[in-house]
């Protein structure tokens, strides 16, 4: 599918209003669009990643405001997480290995994104500091996630968040403040990792080409944090974007 710049642009916005509505950075669908648009696959986490992280500042802060972020808690998921993304970003894949690779994770993420919200039922009667599973299990799925995320170039959120609600770690509340801080602070990492792979001369040259996916998901996630949430359900926004991503996922395997 031959997309324009522009008309990438327009999607990036509309994929960065419907995410920044519910917490996420959108990485997962950036990649989808990027993929379908047939670009170098070198530069699709480095493009993915920086505009996760134009869109999930916004909301990592509005989420700080509101005192939804537990740092006490929160920094065991961290502690292995931002170096394993940064070695993740640095990991040389050749292009079937990246593809392959790719359409799996986004095949996984369509998936959370369809049975998410009866997992989140669940989750939200839970109250906060109820979770008793091990001290390493934090960091064990913070290491996981943060790897793959600094490979593909998905911030992690999407695979995160289920996690955390089937093992009741807190609240559903608390659990999207900690999915926006994991996703920023991962693509933070991840992005490093697969500049200093690349070079920052090559790396800066695809940032530079592609500056209006930027411009559009800066604003778009500025309209979205406003918007969205009121001018469509939730549960709406996660299929679509879910139909999205398992459509890419499935071009990706199997064609």
């Amino acid at each position: 599918m031959d997309f324009s710049i522009l008309g990438l642009a327009l999607l990036f916005a509309l994929t960065a209003a419907l995410y920044a509505s519910v917490g996420f950075g959108g990485g997962s669908t950036y990649i989808a669009l990027l993929a379908l648009a047939a670009l170098d696959y070198q530069a699709l986490p480095v493009i993915a990643l920086l505009c996760n992280i134009i869109v999930v500042t916004g909301g990592t802060l509005r989420f700080q405001w509101r005192g939804l972020i537990d740092w006490p808690k929160i920094w065991p998921i961290l502690l292995l997480s931002v170096p394993a993304a940064w070695l993740g970003g640095r990991m040389v894949l050749e292009q079937q290995s990246f593809m392959l690779l790719l359409g799996l994770s986004l095949a996984a993420a369509g998936l959370l994104l369809i049975i998410e919200p009866f997992i989140k039922r669940a989750g939200d009667s839970v109250r906060n500091g109820q979770w008793t599973g091990h001290r390493l299990f934090a960091p064990a799925i913070g290491t996981g996630i943060g790897f793959l995320s600094g490979m593909v170039g998905i911030g992690g959120g999407i695979f995160l968040a289920p996690i955390l609600l089937l093992t009741r770690w807190s609240d559903s509340r608390r659990i999207a403040a900690t999915a926006s801080v994991f996703i920023l602070v991962n693509s933070i990492a991840g992005l490093s990792g697969q500049l200093m792979k690349s070079g920052l001369s090559s790396g800066g040259e695809a940032i530079l080409a592609y500056w209006p996916l930027f411009v559009g998901v800066l604003l778009g996630g500025q309209i979205g944090s406003i918007l969205a949430s009121k001018a469509l359900p939730e549960i709406w926004i996660r299929r679509l974007t879910a139909l999205l991503i398992l459509y890419v996922a499935a071009r990706i395997l199997w064609v």
